[in-house]
């Protein structure tokens, strides 16, 4: 980076900073991840120059001849991945992505069940701040009071109630797997469109440690990032045997054409122009990483350190929603140890310890105070630390949640979060 640091030394000091943040903390945040050299040396690349819009074969520019065969190779590399038929790698962002799962099996006013936001869900599964709930008619089902899981009888009930156009399934902070079968049967029942949207636990579905939902779903979207550890961006999917899936529900418009065409109209010219091409090398490298035994081996190990802290947490008597986790997260409702999600975040921040505040079902806070903290290993994972770290870490963070006001248990963790960091470096590459 030395020509920005000479061109723009302003904008480098501040990356630079940013990266001294990130290699000098400890990132507990469940969405977060820190992409490998090769997907970042991509994202750099000649193709943000591209543009490319349309599909490989039939752009609307010309001089795509290099680009059609990259983003080729993401979608093939895709498909193995999820055993897919088909894939579109364009969408920008998750959010784009699920919109153009919205133009595709809705019309503005029609019905959608969704796992209600303050009970872990997404934000673009009809939040009523969000398009998809000023668009949509946004329906709710949530987990039991009792265990903090779904009961499938309960979504059972209220589908055939409200009777939606389409549900969805997905959370951003649910520590559990889904019944995708089960979820099919009612989507089947009731005449929907059941979507999956695996933004939080793609990492884990592709390496077949969570269930995964293409045979089940008629549509699938995600994220790029998170566990599976790519760039920022979205992505789109169908199961093999999508048209045998898919016969049961007509689409919105008269004349049947093939879901990956409507699918992939939705994206370009739907909701987005010009695909990023070099967003799309980096999501061919992060696949093509996803692929390999080592990736495996990471998924397992961070639903092992995230078995392994939560445990912790459950023997110095937090309160984890659903009482632990299967997957890559952990959600801690902290009513019982007298402090605030947001109190909690301010505090562990100050110790270079980052998560951040959320709500917990049935929360009797705001969303900008809330009773949580939502806590994932993807990130401290990929920098190498284990079962025993994620414990320690547990019990740093309880010296800080039962003591945010003394700043000398603040400035101890603090440099014991430190020397962690020091034992597992992440990057050197802003001064190169």
């Amino acid at each position: 980076m030395k020509r920005l640091k000479e061109q723009d030394p302003e904008v480098f000091n501040l990356i630079e900073k940013e990266t001294d943040r990130q290699n000098n903390g400890l990132e507990l945040i469940a969405s977060e991840n820190f992409v490998t050299k090769a997907v970042m040396e991509a994202m750099g690349s000649t193709l943000t120059n591209k543009y490319a819009e349309g599909l490989p074969g039939k752009r609307y520019y010309g001089g795509c001849k290099y680009v059609d065969i990259i983003e080729d190779l993401a979608r093939d590399r895709a498909k193995i991945l999820y055993n897919a038929d088909w894939v579109n790698v364009q969408p920008h962002s998750g959010a784009t992505a699920n919109a153009a799962v919205y133009l595709t099996f809705l019309k503005p006013g029609d019905t959608l069940l969704g796992l209600d936001l303050s009970h872990g869900g997404h934000l673009t599964h009809g939040s009523p701040v969000n398009f998809s709930g000023i668009t949509y008619n946004a329906e709710f089902y949530g987990v039991e009071k009792e265990t903090g899981r779904l009961d499938m009888n309960m979504i059972r009930d209220k589908a055939k109630k409200i009777k939606p156009k389409m549900i969805s399934i997905g959370a951003s902070a649910y520590p559990r797997d889904f019944d995708y079968e089960a979820f099919r049967n009612i989507a089947d029942e009731v005449g929907a469109f059941l979507w999956m949207d695996m933004a939080h636990t793609a990492g884990l579905i592709a390496t077949k440690l969570l269930n995964n939902p293409l045979p089940y779903a008629h549509v699938v979207s995600t994220t790029t990032h998170k566990t599976l550890r790519g760039p920022r961006g979205g992505m789109l999917l169908i199961g093999r045997d999508s048209e045998n899936t898919l016969g049961k529900v007509a689409p919105k418009s008269g004349r049947v054409k093939n879901w990956s065409e409507l699918l992939d109209s939705a994206v370009f010219p739907g909701t987005q122009g010009g695909p990023l091409m070099h967003v799309i090398a980096a999501k061919a490298v992060a696949f093509g990483e996803a692929l390999q035994k080592d990736f495996v081996r990471y998924q397992e190990q961070v639903i092992s350190n995230s078995k392994a802290m939560a445990a912790r947490f459950l023997e110095m008597d937090y309160d984890l929603v659903s009482g632990g986790t299967d997957n890559h997260l952990m959600l801690v409702d902290l009513r019982n140890k007298g402090i605030t999600g947001k109190d909690a975040e301010e505090a562990l921040g100050r110790a270079d310890l980052t998560v951040n505040k959320n709500m917990v079902p049935f929360d009797d806070k705001s969303p900008f105070v809330t009773s949580g903290i939502r806590i994932g290993t993807p990130a401290m994972t990929t920098r190498g630390l284990g079962n025993e770290e994620f414990r320690r870490i547990a019990e740093l963070m309880d010296l800080v949640i039962t003591n945010p006001g003394q700043e000398s248990v603040i400035s101890k963790v603090r440099d014991e979060v430190h020397e962690m960091c020091e034992r597992y470096p992440l990057y050197d590459f802003v001064t190169v």
